[in-house]
């Protein structure tokens, strides 16, 4: 800090201090990516593991209960619910796995969603409020969740994210990014 001049008036001497103050704590640090991240494929082993029992069971109910002159078109049918619960499976699986990425800086969190249109949002970590993530039984032993970030933005006040590995330490990760923003913004505020 500068040296007051006794011959400045006192009004230009606050002005001075409180200019000095200020590009002091604007001092602040380049904004650098922590996580980058999307839909863990081990997310969907529960999704495949039903799916092959449902397939399974199909096949089982065909062998016992088929016979006789409609043999063929009930088989063409049971291969064509097989085949459609596949297709709808690995669908979801790679809308999932393409279609959805997100990023966590040190100022914001990033989503990206969509194939064909991706729409691309931020969400300054400042405005997140709470974040939590829930896991299912076989997810648990997995290590993968969902996270549910809910804040004051306006576009997303509540946003999941699904099929997240290692969850845990990621919600941790997100939850200490907003505090150390909202310490470090109001240490800026109370150094104006």
């Amino acid at each position: 800090m500068s040296e007051p001049n006794s011959e400045s008036p006192p009004r230009d001497q606050f002005a001075s201090a409180a200019a000095e103050k200020k590009d002091a704590a604007l001092d602040i640090p380049p904004e650098r990516s922590l996580w980058k991240g999307g839909y863990s494929p081990k997310a969907m082993y529960g999704s495949w593991i039903i799916t092959a029992v449902i397939s399974v069971a199909l096949l089982i109910v065909g062998f016992l209960f088929v016979s006789g002159d409609q043999a063929g078109m009930i088989w063409s049918i049971l291969g064509a619910v097989i085949v459609a619960l596949w297709i709808f499976v690995i669908g979801l699986y790679l809308y999932r796995r393409i279609g959805m990425s997100y990023e966590l800086t040190t100022q914001r969190f990033i989503h990206q969603e969509g194939i064909f249109k991706r729409t691309t949002d931020r969400i300054e970590v400042i405005d997140i409020d709470d974040v939590s993530f829930s896991q299912g039984i076989i997810q648990r032993v997995l290590g993968v969740g969902q996270i549910r970030i809910t804040g004051s933005d306006r576009t997303h006040p509540e946003l999941v994210l699904q099929g997240i590995d290692k969850v845990n330490e990621i919600a941790t990760l997100i939850d200490d990014v907003r505090r150390e923003e909202r310490r470090r913004r109001s240490l800026h505020i109370e150094a104006i």
